[in-house]
């Protein structure tokens, strides 16, 4: 019998709250799940997208940890004030909402843009991070082929938020075609409705700008200025400039971990969720404070 993937049977048992937090103004979509006192890990999407990506990490990892996954500015139902959303400002606000919930110090998990976000939250803040994790790692290249696919894919589809242009976004972040469930495809699609979303993913879509980009980019010696426990998740079927980044910056972190996932791509925690689940738990009972 094949049992119907879904968000909600990923949270069905999960004790968890989705709610929004004023950070600076900035009004902010979370959700949360574990006890208060326990470790605290803060979860990161990618390029406009949202928390539910996390969906299939919040229950196994709460059991853990104090988890929180949230939507970063200008991204899901966070608001989105009119300003290019570079990595500082990113990083900014996840240390505001980290100050906002009083919480002092993290661990953070980063996919793809959030990756990014981690590393140079470590960068700008170190004294806030416990460890980050890097899953599909980015902040090293400026591929231009990727960064027009990315722009292309993005506008179009929140310029005309159909099913048929929104689903082949998840057809590049999703290795297997049965993990690209309507569900998550479902998010996205409400997401990009948002009448001020056009607005917005002009603004996320400034790092995929040439110039920005490159100012924004992390050098070798900022890499290895990165004194936190790193683990990096490398997935084997996204080969393209992220494998690499995960290989080379796993390289210069002096305290970096590399561990690489088969069969999935750009979504490693949620196409395979019970595998990224174990390496993590592992790798933070290691560096427990």
């Amino acid at each position: 019998m094949n049992n119907y993937r879904s968000i909600w049977t990923a949270l069905i048992d999960v004790p968890f709250e989705q709610s929004w937090i004023s950070v600076k103004n900035i009004r902010t979509r979370y959700a949360h799940a574990g006890q208060k006192g326990k470790p605290v890990v803060i979860m990161l999407h990618g390029t406009a997208g949202s928390w539910e990506g996390f969906a299939e990490n919040l229950g196994p990892l709460s059991k853990h940890f104090d988890c929180y996954a949230i939507d970063m500015i200008g991204c899901g139902y966070t608001d989105k004030p009119d300003m290019p959303y570079e990595t500082d400002v990113y990083a900014q606000h996840v240390k505001d909402f980290m100050d906002a919930i009083e919480i002092t110090q993290a661990s953070v998990i980063g996919c793809s843009l959030g990756s990014w976000v981690a590393a140079r939250l470590a960068l700008n803040h170190p004294e806030r991070l416990e460890t980050i994790t890097l899953l599909s790692a980015a902040g090293y290249f400026a591929n231009a082929a990727n960064m027009n696919r990315i722009k292309g894919a993005r506008t179009k589809a929140v310029d005309e938020p159909t099913w048929e242009n929104i689903k082949p976004i998840f057809d590049h972040l999703i290795h297997d075609e049965a993990n690209r469930i309507p569900d998550i495809i479902a998010v996205r699609q409400r997401i990009y409705q948002q009448p001020d979303m056009p607005m917005a993913m002009m603004h996320i879509l400034c790092l995929q700008d040439p110039e920005i980009r490159q100012k924004n980019l992390i050098a070798d010696a900022q890499w290895a200025s990165i004194q936190v426990p790193v683990l990096v998740i490398a997935s084997l079927e996204d080969k393209d400039e992220y494998l690499e980044t995960a290989k080379k910056v796993s390289q210069l972190m002096p305290h970096a971990e590399y561990v690489e996932m088969p069969n999935v791509g750009h979504w490693p925690h949620f196409e395979d969720p019970d595998t990224f689940n174990r390496h993590f738990i592992h790798f933070l009972n290691k560096h427990k404070p």
